[in-house]
């Protein structure tokens, strides 16, 4: 029988009543309302009165109506599975019935609430529902077909994955082509529907839209030059994904798409344009992208240095026009959340100076406040992966167009040309040098530019370039750079005092002790920012600082460096509660002082090291709380308790020895002892870098500890989670080293592992570098134990160790391989080869090394002969041949 349900009229004008205060800006009648809605979800029927409402009482107001359907949808999130079965099917019922309301609003939240009760796993338990829904599209009245196809729309964007399994019968098979009829409609939203259902179905390659790839692809041709936006907007996203996808199928057709697609990105609505901006990025990452493109260059580029430009509406939204703003106070919504990167333990390596970042962080984000992605965005992006493909191919297109945007006189057009010059940076570097001495002069210039926006994204331009400027003689460059980006510093724009932090960093990173001269005049800057910035800008404040300090390291520890630095440091951080996220750069940046200033330090690290301490010991606390009572207790953001211990571990590194104090007194290896289980790996990797770090300051504190850590540091060698593994292993190799001979009884409990490790395809260098190490130093201790395993790790042993710079670590990993070659030499015959390059890494080995290298080597040659070890040394490459004599006589 069908369900019958009437509302009873009181209850009625209570609901009504409530959805009129909802709608109430005041906070206070806000919270009432949740408050009232809290109670009434206790009655089976009020959901109900909420269909009712949406659905049949036509003489309500649209947006009340609505509303009702929203929280009803809201209801469905958090409960549906409490609903009773006569309210759930009442409430399915009437939604089918009027998924062609003539009210848009109506039918559009009609839709949400199907697709959220389908995605709560009810497309199983609602089998009338996609062939209901496919039979409303051949409805005569337009009104039911938009209805019906805004919600399958949905439905395809919230359930693309149930929908091709097999749990459905697989209704792809029927739906695809039928949509595929639709996209030759006759109204622009019913075709736009059309296209955007299919969309959803070609990054997941789905087979029943395979099957009809060709049709679709003619199809969406077809629509090419639509007269409806939405629908240019879809086929260009369609367009991008089938990039992606099946590039086998677009080939043939590329030229056309190519042309097409720099029509569209010109379009005049911008939401296609953006789309169509897309495909330049996607269409970089393929390999085929410099066969396909090197014929449009010409008209490609001058379309992206166009789209670069500043329209009015970021000028407006940008305030483009307000100069002096930094005595007004960020709304709080503008600082992004930060994400702390824990701590790696890593080698040092010989060819210094550029590493290869894993982390650029120099990306285009010179506007982040505005929409975060736009036309000028997009292009500036296309135009830096662009550039990265063709390399210096580029430029002859580009510098043409560079001449005349660089000296222009209107301020925009000027500013996009900057912006230009930064995006090539990275990619035509190389055809830039000769330009540079001119360009660089000119962009310091631009730096006192009149308007703000110019003076922000110069900051970004120089930054892309500070590798080159610190490369030549420092007085041409580096120093007037240096002067005029820390009077941007002090701007009186925030978007230019942000920029400019950010550009110095990068810079500080380029030039590393090279800054020293100025470090006085740098720290007066930086140190007077601190009582201009407003919240946001500070955030990026301590990351200059503390970048700087890993810069120039140790040359920071001079008392009027000192006296400068640390009192508004030490300021902020008694100003700041615990539950403060601002805490983080703060942490991260007197991680980085401690470490530089090493006793330097002394006088602040107390009270540092206690609240650290109370941070670890605060979030185990909450979480254990949390654990016990789930409902009572939230868990805690363990990025406290993260950033704590990495600060510890700076503490421990700059401190050393001094630190052995402040661990008597306290319970940190306790605390340790419960983070090295926690089931985070973040915070495992941050508890095995602090431990390594103890071991290294004051190991009598560690030792008593080291049965219990042990077998916790076994279960962490899992190369699945890389940094856990790589700082477990480090850790274990500087305990060695303080164990000596007592290290034998854990031996069993790693060496497997490690040597699985060093063994296995594509591990990342650092962590090869480090179980080499670990392995070496355990040899070292332990010879005996170790010595039989040698011929399974010598070779990646001696590979992965070559390249790293004469240090403590690589010295006793040394003596460990030489100890564990005199105790099984036949471990080595067959890859003695890679021996002799890896003892040939060495620069300056301390002298009792260079003997125990002596031994070997000439005790392998006189073993084998003379005539023997010609033959052998002949495959050797020439400058090793020469090392080898000229160092070991052999």
């Amino acid at each position: 029988m069908e369900y019958e349900w009437k509302p009873d009229e009181q209850g009625l004008q209570q609901i009504l009543q409530l959805l009129k205060e909802s709608q109430s800006p005041d906070t206070s009648t806000q919270r009432s309302v949740q408050q009232k809605l809290e109670q009434l979800n206790q009655f089976p029927d009020f959901n109900n009165y909420l269909i009712f409402v949406l659905t049949k009482l036509k003489s309500e107001d649209e947006p009340t109506r609505s509303l009702s359907g929203l929280i009803l949808k809201n209801n469905v999130k958090a409960h549906f599975h409490n609903f009773p079965n006569g309210v759930t099917d009442f409430i399915k019922s009437e939604c089918l019935n009027n998924i062609g309301d003539s009210s848009p609003l109506i039918r559009a939240t009609v839709g949400i609430l199907i697709t959220t009760i389908a995605s709560k796993g009810e497309l199983q338990n609602w089998p009338e529902l996609l062939p209901k829904l496919c039979g409303l599209l051949d409805s005569e009245d337009y009104n039911t077909c938009e209805g019906a196809f805004g919600a399958l729309q949905k439905i395809c964007e919230d359930s693309a994955e149930i929908l091709d399994s097999d749990i459905l019968e697989r209704p792809l098979n029927v739906m695809i082509p039928k949509f595929l009829q639709f996209f030759k409609h006759s109204s622009p939203k019913i075709r736009s529907h059309a296209v955007a259902c299919v969309n959803q179905f070609i990054i997941g390659r789905t087979q029943a839209l395979m099957l009809h790839i060709d049709s679709f692809i003619e199809n969406l041709f077809a629509l090419a030059t639509d007269e409806e936006p939405e629908v240019r907007k879809n086929v260009c996203r369609a367009l991008v994904m089938l990039l992606e996808v099946r590039m086998d199928r677009l080939l043939p057709h590329m030229h056309n798409i190519v042309e097409y697609m720099l029509q569209r990105t010109q379009d005049q609505d911008e939401n296609v344009a953006l789309e169509a901006c897309e495909f330049w990025l996607t269409l970089a990452e393929q390999p085929i992208c410099k066969e396909v493109l090197c014929r449009h260059l010409t008209k490609l580029i001058p379309v992206l240095v166009n789209g670069m430009k500043y329209s009015e509406i970021d000028i407006i939204l940008l305030k483009g026009d307000v100069e002096e703003d930094e005595a007004v106070p960020d709304s709080e919504q503008d600082i992004r959340p930060r994400f702390h990167r824990s701590r790696t333990v890593a080698q040092p390596h010989e060819e210094d100076g550029i590493e290869e970042d894993e982390d650029d962080e120099d990306d285009l984000d010179d506007d982040e406040t505005i929409s975060d992605w736009n036309i000028r965005k997009c292009s500036a992006a296309a135009l830096d992966v662009l550039a990265n493909v063709f390399r210096d191919e580029l430029l002859p297109h580009i510098l043409p167009l560079l001449k005349e945007l660089l000296f222009h006189p209107e301020w925009v057009v000027k500013e996009s040309g900057i912006l230009v010059l930064g995006a090539i940076a990275e990619g035509c570097m190389q055809g830039m040098i000769p330009y540079l001495p001119e360009l660089i002069p000119h962009l310091i210039q631009c730096l006192s530019d009149k308007k703000a926006l110019v003076r922000s994204i110069t900051c970004w331009t120089l930054s892309r370039y500070a590798h080159w400027v610190v490369s030549q003689p420092p007085d041409m460059y580096l120093k007037p750079l240096m002067t005029e980006l820390l009077k941007r510093i002090l701007d009186g724009n925030k978007r230019v005092q942000e920029a400019a932090c950010s550009a110095f960093a990068t810079l500080e990173e380029e030039a590393c002790t090279e800054l020293v001269p100025y470090l006085a005049y740098i720290l007066d800057t930086l140190v007077f920012a601190f009582s201009k910035y407003q919240h946001k800008n500070l955030l990026i404040l301590y990351d200059a600082i503390g970048t700087l300090a890993d810069s120039v390291g140790h040359h920071l520890n001079k008392p009027e460096y000192i006296q400068m630095l640390m009192p508004p440091l030490i300021q902020k951080w008694n100003v700041l509660k615990d539950e403060d996220k601002d805490l983080f750069p703060l942490l991260e940046c007197l991680s980085s002082v401690a470490t530089a200033l090493q006793s330097g330090f002394l006088p602040y690290c107390e009270p540092v090291y206690q609240r650290c301490v109370n941070l670890v010991q605060k979030t185990l606390q909450q979480e254990m709380v949390h654990n016990a009572q789930p409902d009572q207790y939230e868990s805690p953001d363990k990025d406290f308790m993260i950033v704590a211990l990495d600060l510890l571990s700076g503490l421990a590194e700059g401190l050393g020895g001094n630190i052995e104090q402040l661990v008597a007194r306290s319970n940190i290896l306790t605390l340790m002892y419960q983070c090295m289980q926690d089931k985070m790996p973040e915070v495992r990797q941050s508890s095995f870098a602090l431990l390594g770090d103890l071991t290294k300051a004051c190991f009598q504190h560690v030792k008593v500890c080291i049965a219990d850590f042990m077998p916790i540091l076994g279960t962490n060698l899992n190369p699945e989670l890389i940094s856990v593994c790589n700082n477990a292993t480090w850790a274990i190799g500087e305990i060695s080293i303080q164990m000596g001979a007592e290290m034998q009884p854990y031996v069993p409990l790693v060496l497997h592992q490690l040597v699985e490790i060093i063994n296995r395809p594509n591990t990342p260098k650092t962590l090869l570098e480090n179980t080499a190490i670990t392995i070496g130093r355990l040899g070292y201790v332990c010879p005996q134990e170790v010595a039989p395993m040698l011929q399974q790790f010598i070779r990646p042993w001696c590979t992965s160790l070559r390249n790293i710079r004469d240090n403590e670590e690589k010295d006793s990993a040394f003596r460990g391989i030489c100890t564990m070659i005199t105790v099984n030499p036949g471990g080595v015959v067959q890859d003695f080869i890679f021996f002799c390059d890896a003892v040939a890494s060495w620069i300056n080995p301390k002298e009792d090394l260079r003997d125990m290298f002596c031994k070997i080597l000439h005790g392998f040659k006189n073993q084998v002969g003379e005539e023997n070890w010609r033959r052998f040394s002949d495959q050797f490459p020439p400058p090793l041949k020469e090392r080898l004599a000229a160092y070991y006589g052999v």
